[in-house]
């Protein structure tokens, strides 16, 4: 829920998390405010936009830095297809690449002191991973009809088994957006939050105390990087993998 008020708990580790409406709207009863979620979100995507003009502004044979970076983004995302889904899911990579660079850089903006970290809260990712979900499905009916559903019923079992293990594939299937969208944000909420307690020590403890503490923020900084790629990483792959069994009934 958007808060308001001042709160009395401004400096706990959660604080940070808090949703704060900059612009109030009303739509037929349902709120739209213009939040500092939405804020970070049109910032990424601002972000995203201008980092792959500047890369293929000029589209030189000897690349720039700039260049050279988005070249590299593009091509670890289309290696990435081609190993888990084939050529078949080339189509689907304008989706698959927004999908990356979208959660790579929402995460990393997190990363900014005083800033907001979208992918922090479960009904951002929610939102992405029912956005694979629906559209993988929807994709498998199409492209296979009502002989999608086979993909519950894997190859060699017996069929005393079979009823069990078809509860056990549909259950894991439609566990798929809430594991995918959990992963992301008990992520991003777990080490920021670690981030916010290691510094009030630091304030805490002082300049003789604090050495210990400031020495394990950087370091720990230096993972949440790493973790914020691997993130975006893994929800891209995920959904690799789930466009695979929608087009190859794997």
């Amino acid at each position: 829920m958007a808060t308001e008020h001042h709160n009395p708990f401004a400096h706990s580790p959660m604080a940070q998390f808090e949703i704060h409406r900059f612009i109030p709207m009303q739509a037929g009863g349902v709120d739209v405010s213009f939040t500092n979620s939405s804020l970070f979100m049109v910032v990424a995507l601002m972000a995203v936009t201008l980092f792959l003009s500047l890369g293929m502004r000029r589209g030189a044979l000897v690349p720039s830095r700039w260049q050279s970076m988005a070249e590299l983004s593009y091509e670890f995302v289309a290696n990435m297809m081609r190993d888990t889904v084939g050529t078949a899911g080339q189509k689907f990579f304008p989706f698959v690449f927004t999908l990356f660079m979208f959660v790579l850089f929402t995460n990393m903006l997190g990363m900014v002191p005083y800033s907001f970290t979208v992918t922090s809260h479960i009904i951002v990712t929610f939102a992405l991973a029912s956005l694979v979900f629906i559209g993988v499905t929807v994709l498998g009916f199409i492209k296979h009809g009502i002989g999608y559903l086979k993909l519950f019923v894997p190859h060699g079992v017996p069929a005393l088994l079979l009823p069990l293990i078809v509860v056990i594939e549909v259950i894991s299937y439609l566990s798929r957006p809430i594991s995918l969208s959990v992963r992301l944000f008990a992520n991003m909420m777990a080490g920021h939050t670690m981030l916010k307690v290691f510094g009030g020590f630091i304030i805490m403890l002082g300049y003789l105390g604090g050495w210990l503490p400031l020495a394990f923020s950087v370091a720990f900084i230096g993972l949440e990087i790493l973790v914020a790629f691997l993130q975006a990483y893994v929800f891209a792959v995920l959904t690799c993998i789930y466009l695979n069994d929608a087009l190859h009934l794997h």
